[in-house]
């Protein structure tokens, strides 16, 4: 397919810019692949769509607060820093976009906080605003971590057109994260609260958990007509036996499985076995799921509304159906669906 295919006209007004009151009060569209049919729901009323012994599978990457300002020395000039991720523990190395790239140099030294509790050296250039910088603090790692968790910010994507504040901290996140390394949240997770895990854990859900860490990759602009030839860039994802032994025990006893979010569902496809089975791994995937493609581990998908010519929207077509997807995307501009981080989701069975 072409990429040209996915394109669609999203009004502005549709981009949510702050989450709903309550993570489960968000619509919820329901989409059925067997029937065709498209309902309007509320994302609490998700159980009413499973049964006994499925099972949700859930990614527990935690965000943190990737998005920095500082100045250059001498000119004092104001620079963005967009921590990537950590490339040596032990040396502070990162890989980090800055912004404005043109001054930013080999060698220029980066200072961070009103009292320059930190200081950075750029030691390499690595992409036209790809930079490599290694920060010159000589304390433990807690210490470390603490300055950077203060200094830096809740990394709301750029069409969110506010500062982020107090509250973005908690629902820009997930209940069940964990494992720190994401730089942009698993949003179709953001939909559940405690309160609804709970209850989907009464009526017998079952919740597996993978680990992928969500990277500026998933939404960098497909620049190829012909899809075949897109690279997605790597991410770090781990899948544990736990994990494994939950899924596949529904999947021979003939349960459903649901995967919650795109960035879930790219790392079950990356790790099953010839009898499509959930197998344990670690390490990168750039699997780019795009139509036609035959999933091998999941039944439905719990997914957010998406960029048109995105690689997100390019999955869920490839899940859904194309025609089928297009046009549930149509009705929730037609219905005034809320697009992106903060907005509403979509259930596909």
């Amino acid at each position: 397919m072409k990429l040209s295919q996915f394109r669609f006209d999203l009004p502005l007004n549709l981009i949510a810019q702050h989450p709903t009151k309550k993570r489960e009060d968000a619509r919820m569209m329901v989409v059925d692949r067997q029937t065709g049919n498209i309902e309007n729901r509320h994302f609490r009323d998700i159980m009413e769509y499973f049964e006994d012994k499925d099972v949700f599978v859930v990614n527990n990457t935690k965000v943190f607060p990737a998005r920095m300002y500082g100045r250059k020395e001498k000119t004092g000039a104001k620079i963005e820093v967009f921590l990537l991720r950590e490339l040596n523990k032990q040396n502070r190395l990162w890989d980090v976009i800055v912004d404005p790239a043109r001054k930013i140099r080999v060698g220029n030294k980066l200072y961070f906080g009103e009292n320059d509790e930190m200081v950075a050296e750029v030691i390499d250039n690595t992409t036209s605003r790809g930079r490599t910088i290694r920060f010159l603090f000589d304390g433990p790692e807690e210490e470390f971590k603490a300055i950077l968790n203060t200094l830096g910010e809740t990394p709301l994507p750029k069409y969110i057109k506010r500062k982020p504040d107090e509250e973005d901290r908690e629902r820009y996140q997930t209940v069940y994260a964990k494992h720190e390394g994401a730089v942009a949240a698993p949003t179709a997770g953001l939909h559940f609260s405690i309160e609804l895990i709970k209850k989907l854990e009464i009526k017998g859900i079952r919740f597996a958990e993978a680990t992928l860490h969500t990277g500026l990759g998933t939404f960098r602009p497909i620049e190829v007509e012909d899809l075949s030839k897109h690279k997605m860039d790597a991410e770090y994802y781990r899948i544990e036996d736990s994990a494994c032994r939950i899924v596949n025990k529904a999947k021979t006893e003939g349960h459903r499985i649901c995967s919650i979010g795109t960035t879930t569902m790219r790392a079950l496809e990356t790790s099953f076995t010839a009898e499509r089975l959930l197998k344990p791994s670690e390490g990168w995937t750039n699997i780019f799921i795009h139509p036609p493609y035959d999933f091998a581990i999941s039944d439905a998908l719990v997914t957010n509304f998406h960029l048109p010519k995105t690689s997100l929207l390019i999955m869920v077509c490839a899940f859904a159906g194309y025609d089928l997807a297009m046009e549930a995307y149509k009705k929730a501009i037609k219905d005034k669906y809320r697009f992106f981080s903060y907005g509403d989701a979509m259930l596909v069975i």
